[in-house]
């Protein structure tokens, strides 16, 4: 039986985040071994530890999806949220930031901090979430805790403030020699945990009183400041000495409100920093009793009032991620926001595929259902060990609710309550796929839809137009996620193909045809003639038919035959197989035979009308996008000039303070295919963008001659992969 939270205020719930290869999965090894929680600390390199359980993680020695580990630690119970560092899965990112009441930045002393760290530093910032620093591999070569400190302070602002200082072996503090232990600021103590798990404390040497001073008094000073004793800077000013049973609760209660930040040097393999560590994770993080809830409706959309972490509350509860288990089924990982959770009860499942900012979700449709709990576990990694119960507060996993998704509320049966949503990213890199095989083709539909409910950065359509059926993903590393996952989760082959952009075709002048049709063949024959006139339009106008037959010609039977036959020809495209748009089509005259024609016949004589005014010139439209980007100051200027490259138009700039500009711009979608990769090279990972369409634009000749030339070498694809 897993360790069973009393009561909120004896929970946490900590994510850990930062760049990829940090050190979050092995940091959650060492806190999980100095608890207890396992026997040994797990290797990334090794594919052992607890949060990297997943099968392409372990191939790929990094995290490719959130994951929970409890633990405890002098009677609070840890949940620990392990979260991927790549920026193609900041959909699992963004679960355990849902999760979570504090963030734990995990900093490399030797790869330093990157762009979208540095974002999402920003993200917690705007929500006011409690945060701490870790420094770590200071046994690497190059490792330099005083520059990533200084780093630290320059991107993230005030308030990064160290706690300790390491220790180099036999205190000689050159950057080459191992981290014995930690120098307290505020005790000037010295924890030296030199062969040790737990360090021995001790009263700093002379010669370090040196090495601490400065930064002392910058400590202190940060503290006072956050301190709700007005007058204790002046008395600290006046000499006074401030003492500790003043200092560490006003340190602890300006983490815990997220406006100090302290930063830890953390050796994980060797265990030092661990101990300290978990001081800042129990005593300075707070309780779920001290972060703000969502705020809920009915599943109607009626607001509700506010909710509060009460355990005997009305139940409130939100799944933060949805995984598949080949023997348990589908296993949902849920935090409780209000109420109490029960295994073997009923609860209320709402998911609404709206909720999610920005995001089309047609993979996941709407339901309104009741469902039972069946057992409920407290997760460490793909260990779940049985709990009796889960409170307001705390993380549990819940199997087999064959209906909840990822974002579902979980809510009472008879006051069904829907979770204000959290934003999702919007994912912006097609990839057109097929199944390998006809015996693949199966299968593939399923083992999709399985795949979107698990990750909802994933989103599954069918071009109707070029009959592709298309992926879209965060990025390269999300797409080959996805079908790896098809292939040794579910035994299904998925090829990638070009992406095809849908484009249309239009007339460049007004022009004329005739269509006639006369065929005899010893039976019944047929017979039809149409004379049209064709017009351009102005974008967007789609297609008119205009009848203007006059004395019969054409008889009124067959008029709406014509018709049919132009649309039908208009739709397969004239000249490179995409639609016809923006014509007006008007049926001017033809003629008729009283036993050979009729509506097949007219309808194919409509087509040959239309074939024969498209000899005079057609032109290619494509789709323009209206493209956002936001993005650090200093990378404005080359955003601009490689939207240009792709023949972008910018509408304009907006600065958005905070070092933060918006730039606006109409790009064409051929040019997009792969921006969402590019943008993070020439934004140094500073950069985000949405797309929308807002109209299809002509294509420049030079273009054109290029995309007809790979249009013939890729023929469109079968929609029965559709």
């Amino acid at each position: 039986m897993a360790h069973e939270a009393t009561a909120p205020e004896r929970v946490r719930n900590v994510v850990l985040v930062g760049h990829t290869g940090g050190g979050k999965t092995t940091l959650v090894e060492a806190v999980l071994a100095a608890t207890g929680a396992v026997s040994r600390p797990g290797s990334v390199q090794d594919g052992t530890t607890v949060t990297d359980f997943d099968e392409q993680a372990r191939k790929q020695h990094r995290s490719v999806s959130v994951a929970v580990a409890s633990c405890e630690h002098a009677g609070i119970k840890l949940n620990l949220i392990d979260t991927p560092g790549h920026p193609d899965y900041v959909g699992e990112l963004r679960a355990g930031l849902r999760g979570a009441d504090a963030a734990l930045f995990v900093v490399s002393a030797v790869d330093g901090l990157d762009g979208a760290t540095a974002l999402l530093w920003d993200e917690c910032a705007s929500i006011g979430m409690p945060r701490a620093v870790v420094v770590t591999k200071l046994d690497q070569p190059r490792a330099d805790f005083e520059e990533s400190v200084a780093v630290c302070q320059r991107v993230f602002g005030e308030g990064v403030v160290p706690l300790y200082l390491p220790l180099h072996d036999e205190g000689r503090g050159g950057a080459d020699d191992a981290v014995v232990g930690l120098i307290g600021l505020l005790s000037l103590q010295l924890y030296d945990y030199s062969g040790r798990t737990k360090p021995q404390t001790r009263d700093a040497d002379p010669e370090h009183r040196e090495l601490v001073d400065a930064r002392r008094s910058d400590l202190i000073e940060a503290i006072i400041q956050e301190s709700e004793d007005d007058a204790l800077m002046d008395r600290y000013l006046a000499g006074e000495e401030v003492g500790l049973e003043i200092l560490v609760p006003d340190l602890e209660r300006a983490v815990s409100r997220g406006s100090f930040f302290p930063v830890l040097p953390v050796v994980a393999q060797s265990g030092v920093g661990i101990h300290e560590l978990l001081e800042i994770l129990t005593e300075g993080f707070p309780s779920p009793l001290e972060h703000p809830l969502p705020a809920v409706t009915t599943p109607d959309g009626d607001p509700r009032g506010p909710i509060s972490c009460d355990p005997n509350g009305p139940l409130v509860a939100e799944v933060i991620k949805t995984t598949t288990d080949p023997y348990v089924g589908r296993v949902s990982l849920v935090r409780v926001f209000s109420g109490t959770l029960h295994p073997d009860s009923a609860v209320h499942v709402s998911g609404h595929s709206e909720r999610f900012a920005g995001m089309t979700l047609e993979n996941h449709e709407d339901h309104d259902v009741d469902e039972k709990v069946g057992v409920l576990t407290s997760p460490l990694g793909a260990t779940l060990r049985p709990t009796g119960r889960c409170i307001a507060g705390d993380i549990c996993t819940v199997a087999r609710l064959t209906r909840a998704e990822t974002s579902d509320t979980l809510s009472d049966v008879g006051d069904p309550l829907l979770v204000e949503p959290w934003l999702l990213p919007e994912p912006l890199l097609p990839v057109a796929i097929r199944a390998a095989s006809p015996s693949d083709e199966e299968k593939m539909a399923e083992s999709l839809t399985r795949l979107t409910i698990e990750d909802a950065t994933v989103r599954i359509e069918h071009d109707a137009r070029t009959q592709q059926l298309v992926l879209w993903a965060m990025g390269e590393a999300h797409v080959a996620l996805v079908l790896d996952r098809l292939k040794d989760r579910y035994g299904v082959q998925v090829e990638a193909i070009a992406h095809r952009v849908s484009l249309r075709e239009t007339f460049q002048s007004a022009s004329s045809g005739r269509g006639r049709l006369v065929k005899q063949s010893g039976g019944h024959g047929q017979f039809a003639v149409c004379e049209i006139e064709v017009e351009p339009l102005p974008a967007g106008t789609g297609l008119e038919f205009v009848d203007k037959v006059v004395g019969g010609s054409v008889p009124r039977q067959y008029i709406s035959s014509v018709e049919k036959g132009i649309r039908a020809r208009a739709e397969r495209g004239l000249m490179a197989g995409y639609p016809l748009t923006d014509v007006k089509v008007t049926l001017t005259g033809g003629k008729a035979h009283s036993v050979d024609s009729s509506d097949a016949a007219f309808a194919q004589a409509g087509g040959m009308a239309l074939e024969d005014a498209a000899s005079t010139g057609l032109r290619l439209l494509e789709p323009v996008d209206e493209v956002e980007i936001t993005v650090d100051d200093e990378y404005v200027g080359a955003v601009m000039t490689d939207l240009s490259s792709r023949r972008g138009r910018v509408t304009g700039t907006e600065p958005l303070g905070n070092g933060r500009s918006r730039v606006r711009a109409d790009v064409p979608a051929t040019s997009l295919a792969r921006y969402a990769i590019e943008l993070r090279s020439v934004a140094h990972g500073t950069g985000v963008f949405t797309r929308a369409y807002v109209r299809h634009d002509s294509v420049p000749a030079n273009v054109a001659e290029r995309i007809l030339a790979e249009t013939a070498d890729a023929p469109v694809q079968s929609s029965s992969h559709g």
